[in-house]
Protein backbone atom coordinates (compact mmCIF):
# COMPACT_ATOMS: atom_id res chain seq x y z
CA UNK A 1 0.00 0.00 0.00
CA UNK A 2 2.85 2.42 0.87
CA UNK A 3 4.19 1.88 -2.26
CA UNK A 4 1.69 1.92 -4.61
CA UNK A 5 1.06 5.80 -2.47
CA UNK A 6 4.78 6.50 -3.32
CA UNK A 7 4.00 5.91 -6.92
CA UNK A 8 0.54 7.67 -7.41
CA UNK A 9 2.17 10.78 -5.55
CA UNK A 10 5.66 10.18 -7.98
CA UNK A 11 3.52 10.34 -11.26
CA UNK A 12 0.10 12.14 -10.41
CA UNK A 13 -0.14 15.06 -13.03
CA UNK A 14 -0.95 18.26 -11.68
CA UNK A 15 -1.88 21.71 -14.25
CA UNK A 16 -1.31 24.54 -11.36
CA UNK A 17 2.80 25.34 -12.24
CA UNK A 18 1.67 25.67 -15.86
CA UNK A 19 -0.34 28.41 -15.19
CA UNK A 20 2.22 31.30 -15.49
CA UNK A 21 3.53 30.40 -18.62
CA UNK A 22 0.04 28.81 -20.01
CA UNK A 23 -2.28 31.70 -19.71
CA UNK A 24 0.09 34.12 -21.46
CA UNK A 25 1.11 31.00 -24.11
CA UNK A 26 -2.67 30.71 -25.14
CA UNK A 27 -3.84 35.07 -24.80
CA UNK A 28 -0.50 35.36 -27.07
CA UNK A 29 -1.50 32.69 -29.90
CA UNK A 30 -5.12 34.02 -29.75
CA UNK A 31 -4.60 37.05 -30.21
CA UNK A 32 -2.03 36.26 -32.67
CA UNK A 33 -3.87 34.44 -35.11
CA UNK A 34 -7.71 36.82 -34.62
CA UNK A 35 -6.08 40.24 -34.04
CA UNK A 36 -3.60 39.13 -37.50
CA UNK A 37 -7.18 37.28 -39.15
CA UNK A 38 -9.76 40.33 -38.50
CA UNK A 39 -7.14 42.69 -39.51
CA UNK A 40 -6.64 40.96 -42.95
CA UNK A 41 -9.79 40.11 -43.12
CA UNK A 42 -11.13 43.99 -42.51
CA UNK A 43 -8.36 44.79 -45.30
CA UNK A 44 -9.30 41.91 -48.13
CA UNK A 45 -12.95 42.98 -47.93
CA UNK A 46 -12.23 47.04 -48.78
CA UNK A 47 -9.09 45.97 -51.46
CA UNK A 48 -8.63 44.57 -54.53
CA UNK A 49 -5.23 43.84 -54.51
CA UNK A 50 -3.24 41.76 -52.27
CA UNK A 51 0.04 43.88 -51.31
CA UNK A 52 -2.12 46.51 -48.43
CA UNK A 53 -3.40 43.15 -47.43
CA UNK A 54 -0.19 41.81 -46.83
CA UNK A 55 1.20 45.25 -45.90
CA UNK A 56 -1.60 45.10 -43.08
CA UNK A 57 -1.12 41.78 -41.90
CA UNK A 58 2.80 42.04 -41.35
CA UNK A 59 2.27 45.38 -39.51
CA UNK A 60 -0.12 43.96 -37.19
CA UNK A 61 1.75 40.81 -36.76
CA UNK A 62 4.88 43.04 -35.53
CA UNK A 63 2.93 45.48 -33.42
CA UNK A 64 0.78 43.02 -31.90
CA UNK A 65 3.39 40.96 -30.61
CA UNK A 66 5.60 43.42 -29.20
CA UNK A 67 2.43 45.53 -27.48
CA UNK A 68 1.52 41.77 -26.11
CA UNK A 69 4.96 41.32 -24.98
CA UNK A 70 5.00 44.31 -23.41
CA UNK A 71 1.45 45.39 -21.99
CA UNK A 72 2.49 41.61 -20.35
CA UNK A 73 5.31 42.59 -18.59
CA UNK A 74 3.86 45.67 -17.45
CA UNK A 75 1.29 43.68 -16.10
CA UNK A 76 2.68 40.97 -14.38
CA UNK A 77 5.67 43.66 -13.05
CA UNK A 78 2.70 45.43 -11.52
CA UNK A 79 1.64 42.09 -9.81
CA UNK A 80 5.49 41.48 -8.68
CA UNK A 81 6.00 44.93 -7.31
CA UNK A 82 2.86 44.18 -4.83
CA UNK A 83 4.29 40.95 -3.99
CA UNK A 84 7.48 42.19 -3.17
CA UNK A 85 6.25 44.70 -1.37
CA UNK A 86 4.00 42.24 0.97
CA UNK A 87 7.24 40.11 1.53
CA UNK A 88 9.15 42.99 2.42
CA UNK A 89 6.92 43.77 5.40
CA UNK A 90 6.38 40.56 6.44
CA UNK A 91 9.88 40.31 6.94
CA UNK A 92 9.73 43.38 8.63
CA UNK A 93 7.29 42.35 10.89
CA UNK A 94 8.82 39.25 11.51
CA UNK A 95 11.73 40.88 12.90
CA UNK A 96 10.00 43.11 15.37
CA UNK A 97 7.29 41.35 16.62
CA UNK A 98 8.19 37.47 15.92
CA UNK A 99 6.08 36.15 19.14
CA UNK A 100 2.75 37.51 17.12
CA UNK A 101 3.60 36.55 13.49
CA UNK A 102 4.12 32.99 14.98
CA UNK A 103 0.65 33.36 16.46
CA UNK A 104 -1.22 34.67 14.07
CA UNK A 105 0.60 31.61 11.71
CA UNK A 106 -1.02 29.42 14.28
CA UNK A 107 -4.37 31.07 13.56
CA UNK A 108 -4.47 30.22 10.38
CA UNK A 109 -3.22 26.40 11.02
CA UNK A 110 -6.34 26.81 13.48
CA UNK A 111 -8.83 27.89 10.78
CA UNK A 112 -8.58 24.76 8.72
CA UNK A 113 -8.90 22.31 10.61
CA UNK A 114 -5.91 21.98 13.20
CA UNK A 115 -6.57 21.84 16.76
CA UNK A 116 -5.10 24.96 19.23
CA UNK A 117 -2.02 22.76 20.39
CA UNK A 118 -0.90 21.08 16.71
CA UNK A 119 -1.97 24.24 15.28
CA UNK A 120 0.90 25.95 17.80
CA UNK A 121 3.36 23.17 17.22
CA UNK A 122 3.58 23.29 13.44
CA UNK A 123 3.73 26.95 13.36
CA UNK A 124 7.10 26.62 15.58
CA UNK A 125 8.55 23.60 13.33
CA UNK A 126 8.25 25.97 10.11
CA UNK A 127 8.94 28.64 12.02
CA UNK A 128 12.31 27.11 12.68
CA UNK A 129 12.72 25.95 8.92
CA UNK A 130 11.95 29.10 7.43
CA UNK A 131 9.72 31.91 8.99
CA UNK A 132 9.11 34.47 5.62
CA UNK A 133 8.47 31.25 3.34
CA UNK A 134 5.29 29.97 5.82
CA UNK A 135 3.79 33.34 6.12
CA UNK A 136 4.30 33.81 2.09
CA UNK A 137 2.74 30.38 1.70
CA UNK A 138 -0.14 30.91 4.61
CA UNK A 139 -0.28 33.62 4.93
CA UNK A 140 -0.35 35.58 1.75
CA UNK A 141 -0.60 33.18 -0.61
CA UNK A 142 3.00 33.66 -2.56
CA UNK A 143 4.77 30.49 -3.49
CA UNK A 144 6.91 29.50 -6.36
CA UNK A 145 4.00 28.66 -8.66
CA UNK A 146 2.17 31.50 -8.38
CA UNK A 147 4.65 34.00 -8.13
CA UNK A 148 4.61 36.59 -10.89
CA UNK A 149 7.48 35.81 -13.15
CA UNK A 150 7.54 39.46 -15.49
CA UNK A 151 10.04 37.91 -18.02
CA UNK A 152 8.67 34.65 -18.46
CA UNK A 153 5.48 35.78 -19.58
CA UNK A 154 6.28 38.51 -21.85
CA UNK A 155 8.54 36.20 -23.57
CA UNK A 156 5.96 33.52 -23.67
CA UNK A 157 3.27 35.98 -24.69
CA UNK A 158 5.32 37.94 -27.39
CA UNK A 159 6.82 34.98 -29.11
CA UNK A 160 3.17 32.75 -28.90
CA UNK A 161 1.25 35.88 -30.91
CA UNK A 162 4.58 35.98 -33.27
CA UNK A 163 3.64 32.31 -33.89
CA UNK A 164 -0.38 33.05 -34.00
CA UNK A 165 0.54 35.52 -35.92
CA UNK A 166 2.31 34.16 -38.87
CA UNK A 167 -0.45 31.25 -39.85
CA UNK A 168 -2.70 34.30 -41.56
CA UNK A 169 -0.15 36.12 -42.88
CA UNK A 170 1.26 33.25 -44.51
CA UNK A 171 -2.42 31.74 -45.71
CA UNK A 172 -2.55 35.97 -47.22
CA UNK A 173 0.70 35.09 -49.32
CA UNK A 174 -1.38 31.77 -50.90
CA UNK A 175 -4.51 32.19 -50.95
CA UNK A 176 -7.15 32.80 -54.34
CA UNK A 177 -7.70 37.03 -53.73
CA UNK A 178 -11.19 36.99 -54.52
CA UNK A 179 -12.07 34.76 -51.58
CA UNK A 180 -9.36 36.08 -49.50
CA UNK A 181 -11.50 36.87 -46.63
CA UNK A 182 -13.60 33.24 -46.72
CA UNK A 183 -10.21 31.38 -47.24
CA UNK A 184 -8.76 33.76 -44.20
CA UNK A 185 -12.15 33.11 -41.78
CA UNK A 186 -12.15 28.98 -42.61
CA UNK A 187 -8.33 28.67 -41.83
CA UNK A 188 -8.33 31.03 -38.66
CA UNK A 189 -10.93 28.97 -37.24
CA UNK A 190 -9.11 25.55 -37.85
CA UNK A 191 -5.99 27.25 -35.96
CA UNK A 192 -8.28 28.53 -33.14
CA UNK A 193 -10.11 24.91 -32.73
CA UNK A 194 -6.72 23.64 -32.94
CA UNK A 195 -4.99 26.48 -30.41
CA UNK A 196 -8.10 25.37 -28.16
CA UNK A 197 -7.78 21.82 -27.75
CA UNK A 198 -4.00 22.24 -27.49
CA UNK A 199 -4.63 24.39 -24.87
CA UNK A 200 -6.98 22.43 -22.32
CA UNK A 201 -5.06 19.23 -22.97
CA UNK A 202 -2.15 21.18 -21.24
CA UNK A 203 -4.03 22.51 -18.79
CA UNK A 204 -6.36 19.75 -17.96
CA UNK A 205 -9.72 21.14 -18.89
CA UNK A 206 -12.78 20.80 -20.56
CA UNK A 207 -11.85 20.73 -24.50
CA UNK A 208 -15.53 21.38 -25.87
CA UNK A 209 -16.22 24.46 -23.45
CA UNK A 210 -12.43 25.84 -24.70
CA UNK A 211 -13.40 25.44 -28.46
CA UNK A 212 -16.71 26.85 -28.43
CA UNK A 213 -15.37 29.69 -26.48
CA UNK A 214 -12.47 30.78 -28.30
CA UNK A 215 -13.99 30.08 -31.84
CA UNK A 216 -17.20 31.42 -30.85
CA UNK A 217 -15.69 35.17 -29.78
CA UNK A 218 -13.19 34.28 -33.05
CA UNK A 219 -16.38 34.68 -35.46
CA UNK A 220 -17.61 37.80 -33.98
CA UNK A 221 -14.31 39.48 -34.19
CA UNK A 222 -13.39 38.45 -37.38
CA UNK A 223 -17.66 39.22 -38.61
CA UNK A 224 -17.57 43.18 -37.66
CA UNK A 225 -14.11 43.81 -39.05
CA UNK A 226 -15.18 42.28 -42.74
CA UNK A 227 -18.08 44.48 -41.73
CA UNK A 228 -16.21 47.26 -41.38
CA UNK A 229 -14.47 46.52 -44.41
CA UNK A 230 -16.88 46.13 -46.44
CA UNK A 231 -18.60 49.85 -45.27
CA UNK A 232 -15.23 51.62 -46.03
CA UNK A 233 -14.76 49.92 -48.96
CA UNK A 234 -18.15 50.20 -50.69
Amino acid sequence: MNLLLLYKMDNEEHYGNRSGWLRAAVLGANDGILSTASIIIGVAAASTTREPILLAGVAGLVAGALSMAAGEYVSVSSQSDIETADLDRERKELEESPQAELEELAEIYEKRGLDKDLAMQVSKQLTAHNALEAHARDELAINDITQAKPLQAALSSGAAFTVGGLLPVLVAFSAYLKWMEYIQYASALIFLIVLGIVAAKAGGSNIIKAVLRITFWGTIAMGMTALIGHFFGG
